[in-house]
């Protein structure tokens, strides 16, 4: 415990010696050819067994990239065990899943397609059925010298994640020297999740997803999924995740890998007792959630329209 406090004091000061929350771009790079392939079947159920789960089945781009609920619904109606990230501004996390299994965005796609509570449908089935469709042969054929593959089928898919970012916040136009941009119980609130030590775990671009951290440092949270110790299977590792992004926060309830709360309130009040081991008033959770609120940006153009 001891160790994890002096962890923490380390990275603190480190941050707070640096611009500890930065602007989301307001574009990424990307092939535009594979992010419209990728678009497709980011919303199309043919990507699971019983053709009646997509990516865009958990991950709700009209609403905060995720589906709102505790634990998921794949295919046959089975529910998952752990709360649905969302996909937003998910390319500037620096692993992917709440136990960082996977490297990167390219890596990820096969985990929910493959998962037998989720998509429950191997990568090989998948690109069988997608070679039997004259309009995944002709687009993917378009691209990529080899055709239908796996690794095609990942690289589409990540592409378009890639443009699911959501800039503009209003936090960012004031980072960017638009002082109206928020309100004055924004702002303190601001100065509160600096002051208080929120800053420690959630900077960056996406005002976390940086780094992994023990879930319950100062008091037991009581989770009853371990985390980073499922893959690594080191004592060290357990109820350690990756530290969840807050961008999009207000809409992105239920929180915590458990959805343990679908209040912004709770959830403040919840992290200040069981990761900062501090009291903290109602005044000053208000505030933080004006702050946090202030991190809502906008989804982008394509999203506006009708999906493919």
């Amino acid at each position: 415990m001891l160790a994890d406090f002096f962890l923490l004091m380390a990275v603190f000061c480190t941050v707070s010696f640096s611009a500890p929350v930065k602007p989301i771009p307001e574009s990424m790079e990307v092939d535009r050819n594979k992010a419209l392939l990728g678009q497709k079947l980011f919303f199309d159920p043919l990507l699971s067994k019983d053709g009646t789960v997509s990516c865009a089945t958990c991950h709700d781009l009209q609403k905060g990239g995720d589906d709102g609920l505790q634990y998921s619904i794949g295919v046959g109606g089975k529910k998952g065990n752990i709360n649905a990230p969302t996909v937003y501004n998910a390319v500037f996390n620096f692993r992917q899943f709440w136990d960082g299994r996977a490297e990167d965005l390219k890596e990820q796609v096969f985990g929910p397609i493959e998962n037998p509570v989720e998509m429950d449908q191997t990568m090989k089935q998948t690109v069988d059925k997608l070679k039997k469709n004259p309009m995944y042969l002709s687009e993917f054929a378009k691209i990529y010298d080899n055709g239908i593959t796996e690794e095609n089928v990942a690289d589409a898919i990540a592409e378009y994640e890639k443009t699911l970012i959501t800039p503009n916040a209003p936090f960012d136009r004031y980072l960017r020297g638009e002082e109206d941009a928020i309100g004055q119980d924004a702002k303190e609130g601001y100065a509160l999740f600096k002051s208080k030590g929120c800053i420690v775990c959630h900077n960056g671009t996406n005002v976390g997803g940086n780094f992994y951290n023990k879930f319950g440092i100062f008091k037991d949270a009581n989770s009853s999924s371990l985390g980073r110790y499922n893959i690594t299977k080191r004592e060290e590792d357990k109820y350690v995740f990756k530290v969840p992004s807050l961008r999009n926060v207000a809409l992105t309830s239920p929180y915590m890998h458990d959805g343990r709360t679908n209040s912004l309130r709770e959830a403040v009040e919840i992290m200040s007792e069981h990761q900062l081991g501090r009291y903290i008033t109602e005044e000053e959770i208000k505030k933080i959630v004006a702050f946090l609120e202030s991190l809502t940006g906008q989804i982008p153009e394509s999203v506006k329209k009708k999906h493919p």
